[in-house]
């Protein structure tokens, strides 16, 4: 297990590199896009918001791992603030050395600075592997998600 990895927050000119990481399974091959227009402005409008950050994983100067998280305030769970993490994805090429542990543990560390209670995220249902990654982290599948595409 290589403890080289730094995770901080991305910056516009990794875009490219993070659009890789989102293509690099069977799944980001069939939906995400080749042209970059649409993914910079959707850095750009996340660099805006300021509760929506896109953070990598670098080990030696290469983008490796990333993650979005976002931080949203709401009513329920007696008004608590809770964290959305998208998006998780470290290189294949290094899965199974605990990058994707610490990953998690970064997301849940800037999670709490940011005053959230809780950690959530959504995970396709193919996703078996990555199920039983997030368990053996300690979460539970307590959820069911609907998700209904609006184009």
């Amino acid at each position: 297990m290589s403890d080289d990895i730094t995770f901080r927050e991305a910056v516009r000119d990794e875009v490219p590199a993070i659009v890789a990481l989102l293509r690099d399974d069977h799944m980001g091959k069939l939906r995400e896009g080749s042209g970059m227009e649409a993914y910079l402005a959707a850095f750009d409008a996340m660099s805006k918001e300021g509760t929506n950050r896109q953070f990598v994983g670098v080990i030696n100067g290469e983008v490796v791992a990333c993650y979005q998280l976002t931080v949203i305030s709401g009513l329920s769970l007696s008004a608590s603030r809770r964290a959305q993490i998208e998006a998780v994805r470290v290189a294949t090429h290094l899965r199974g050395q605990g990058h994707g542990a610490r990953l998690v543990a970064d997301a849940e560390a800037r999670a709490r600075e940011a005053g959230a209670r809780l950690l959530q995220f959504t995970s396709n249902a193919e996703r078996k592997d990555a199920h039983r990654f997030y368990q053996r982290l300690g979460y539970a599948a307590s959820h069911t998600g609907f998700k209904k595409s609006l184009d």
